[in-house]
């Protein structure tokens, strides 16, 4: 019995410590310390330790034969001391190419250790009791529709479409989202979304000098050679000059984005993106192409600066009109974003350089890689300098990064002039650097032949990559929570690393089949915002107990949807409840600022929290919107009326039942609340519109009309408020207005 009784216990024991490869052996140290170099097309991929990486194998087949590997080489042991060969590397107290990558006594160190010495048995599979969303209650699809319609439509849900969704359900949201995709709004708020991303409109100087000198010199100043002389009047002459060049740039900055727009309304496939053999010009930016002689008519309107078709350039040429770039085709080679001229200017080059921002942002932006981040910090770089000839080349530390940042670099080579007025197009005359890897993509190099249009080259080899559609996911999913996806937690000693692996892995799952489902279709972006749309990451609104321990808390903290608006979308939803322009936080620049908005050039990070500015912007806001449309609307008949089409200014707080039945229509169009005329809530904002006249009513003497500045226009004439309830009314919709229901999406 004893004996038995032993067994159990150490039974026990082991499974309590025993390894799960997925969630220790390989989150905690494999993926970490040996991927980066041990992988195909990495600096160790001719050793025995070759392992597959999820970003591009997907799936679950590089688990498995990733274990089998590790398995394999945990087998073998040094000679002379029988001592296992892997550990002996980690610590390089065995030769190691890369070094010292686990001390031992630390807790990678520990894992990896105990998972050699007792092999395979420790690969056990983790089983979580309960489901992740275990707890989670989701948003209604009424309110899911308010929230879709105006995050991506400016607007309120229309009346067919909430019928639609109350009979159909989350099914019919397919059908809604087809609709609304079709609408400018949109458009408008895509465009706005991957600007955040690409930060294309962020160029130095003046946009014209996104059509360079080099190659644009005779055509690009266009706009400066029209006179106006049928213009008689000198001030008018004056503005219409300025309208002109306003016009010319506001083309040339939306040019790139018009690239997405084309793709995205005509359903192509978003692998244009970077492939695309064409570009976008307007009858503006193709006079300063100097090709709209021959485009002028395929323009419905060539007057108007903001109709785009593709378009193909011809190689380029200087101004003397000698050839600067001979192809095959005769025709530039444009590849989408990659070859624009707004692309190579946003991100610069230097001699110094030598394109690797370029590469950095590309892994960034179409493959969703942050390089910086695939090797530690130099710690010595004099010392690293004075060992090696190339350091970048030869170092462990700085060949992880340049192995594949380099090679990208090489394919922008034909775009290295660093003078940007002159534009980004300029190869160098002594051709390309000798000390760096070749051009190419890891572990293929660039075909000579495919040297005059290696961006072409480099724009295929992307849109086959699986990593480009889960960039593309996650771009969407910024787009729709203004959050970027989780990375990876790093700090294994927390004693909540398991828990935020877990929210980790569980959204990059959901990621991965969004991405999938954005492949089936052909790669139809539109497909990966009605999938998202459904999906209980966003759909998520709350969890049904109180108190979460800390583990589960850490978990959830990412989960749904909750975010404070940006500049663009406060200024939508205050005109889509209000038919209101409250235009403060996007007419004046250093107002949308203050209140976390971008310029895409030096603030290229929306603020995420409230600060004390942003505070002050947002009282400014509830108390000039209610002074404005209070009134108004009070002044209108009825049936015209959006705030109060059910109630009259006149009415007292003893007609409780009326003005409850007022409250809720209030919390139901600007809070999107569904309340019951005695809930809390409403209790709360009927307490403050009863207090705010009973207070009015002890005073000796109050003017019995409405505030002189809140009328409509300075030619009204003001409201008559004698009883204080027209101002009552005003501070229940400030109030509302400061609500987070209403700031925060």
């Amino acid at each position: 019995m004893r004996a038995r009784l032993c067994l159990l216990f150490w039974m026990i024991v082991a499974s309590i410590h025993a390894i799960d490869f997925e969630a220790d052996v390989w989150t905690k140290v494999v993926s970490r310390s040996c991927l980066k170099c041990h992988k195909p097309g990495g600096d160790a991929e001719d050793t025995r330790l070759v392992l597959l990486d999820p970003a591009v194998s997907g799936g679950k087949d590089w688990l498995t034969h990733n274990h089998q590997v590790l398995t394999r080489i945990a087998g073998i042991r040094k000679k002379s001391s029988n001592e296992p060969l892997v550990l002996l590397k980690v610590t390089e107290e065995v030769k190691h190419e890369g070094g010292e990558v686990l001390p031992r006594g630390s807790t990678r160190f520990q894992i990896l250790e105990k998972f050699v010495r007792e092999g395979a048995m420790t690969a056990v599979a983790r089983k979580n009791d309960t489901s992740f969303f275990d707890g989670v209650t989701m948003i209604n699809d009424t309110r899911l529709l308010r929230r879709v319609t105006l995050s991506l439509a400016g607007r309120l849900p229309a009346e067919a479409e909430r019928t639609q969704i109350e009979q159909g359900g989350l099914k019919s949201m397919d059908v809604i989202l087809d609709a609304l995709m079709k609408e400018e709004a949109f458009y408008e708020r895509l465009l706005e979304g991957f600007n955040d991303i690409l930060l294309m409109r962020g160029v130095d100087g003046v946009p014209e000098r996104i059509l360079g000198y080099r190659n644009f010199g005779n055509t690009r100043n266009w706009h400066q050679k029209v006179k106006f002389d049928e213009i008689a009047d000198t001030k008018e002459r004056t503005q219409a000059k300025y309208t002109l060049t306003r016009r010319y740039r506001e083309s040339i900055l939306y040019e790139p984005y018009a690239l997405i727009d084309h793709i995205v309304r005509n359903d192509r496939p978003f692998t244009e993106l970077i492939t695309a053999d064409y570009l976008m010009v307007s009858p503006y930016t193709a006079k300063g192409y100097g090709i709209f002689d021959e485009l002028k008519d395929r323009f419905r309107d060539s007057e108007d600066h903001m109709e785009f078709i593709p378009a193909k350039l011809k190689q380029l040429n200087l101004r003397n009109g000698k050839p600067d770039q001979v192809t095959p085709t005769g025709y530039y080679p444009h590849s989408g974003l990659l070859t624009t001229f707004h692309y190579l200017q946003r991100y610069p080059t230097t001699d110094t350089n030598r394109n690797r921002q370029r590469a950095r942002k590309y892994f960034e932006h179409f493959l969703g890689i942050d390089v910086m981040e695939l090797a530690p910090r130099v710690t010595d770089a004099a010392a690293v300098d004075a060992k090696y000839d190339v350091p970048t080349m030869e170092a462990a530390d700085c060949v992880v990064c340049h192995k594949s940042v380099d090679p990208i670099a090489g394919l922008f080579q034909d775009y290295q002039n660093p003078n940007n007025d002159f534009g980004p197009f300029g190869p160098r005359k002594e051709g390309w650097f000798k000390d760096m890897f070749g051009p190419g993509t890891r572990p293929d190099e660039l075909p000579e032949s495919e040297t005059w249009r290696a961006l072409q080259w480099l724009g295929q080899r992307t849109a086959a990559d699986p990593r480009f559609a889960v960039a593309m996911v996650e771009h969407v999913y910024y787009i729709l929570t203004g959050r970027k996806t989780l990375r990876p937690p790093k700090d294994i000693d927390s004693p909540l690393f398991d828990a935020r692996q877990r929210a980790y892995r569980e959204q990059r799952n959901e990621i991965e089949r969004i991405a999938e489902v954005f492949r089936n279709t052909k790669f139809n972006l539109k497909s990966a915002f009605k999938t998202w749309v459904r999906s209980r990451f966003y759909r998520a609104d709350g969890v049904a107990v109180q108190q979460l321990d800390p583990e589960r808390a850490t978990e959830l903290d990412d989960l749904g949807l909750v975010r404070l608006l940006a500049p663009e979308q406060l200024h939508r939803k205050i005109r889509a409840i209000f038919d209101y322009e409250w235009t403060l936080v996007t007419r004046e620049s250093y107002y949308r600022i203050l209140y976390g908005g971008i310029d895409s050039k030096a603030v290229t990070e929306r603020i995420l929290e409230p600060s004390g500015a942003m505070g002050a912007i947002q009282r400014i806001m509830a108390n000039e919107v209610a002074c404005k449309t209070v009134p108004i609307d009070f002044a209108k008949e009825r049936s015209k009326r959006r705030l109060f089409p059910n109630i009259e200014a006149d009415v007292l707080p003893d007609e409780e039942a009326r003005i409850r039945a007022a409250i809720v229509h209030l919390h139901s169009l600007i809070l999107g609340r569904e309340d019951e005329p005695d809930d809390p809530e409403v209790t709360r904002s009927y307490e403050l519109f009863a207090g705010i006249v009973s207070d009015a009513n002890e005073v000796e003497r109050f003017d019995p009309r409405e505030n002189y500045f809140c009328r409509a226009s300075f030619k009204e004439v003001r409201l008559p408020d004698p009883k204080y309830t027209l101002r009552a009314w005003r501070a229940v919709v400030t109030y509302l207005l400061r609500q987070p229901e209403f700031l925060y999406e």
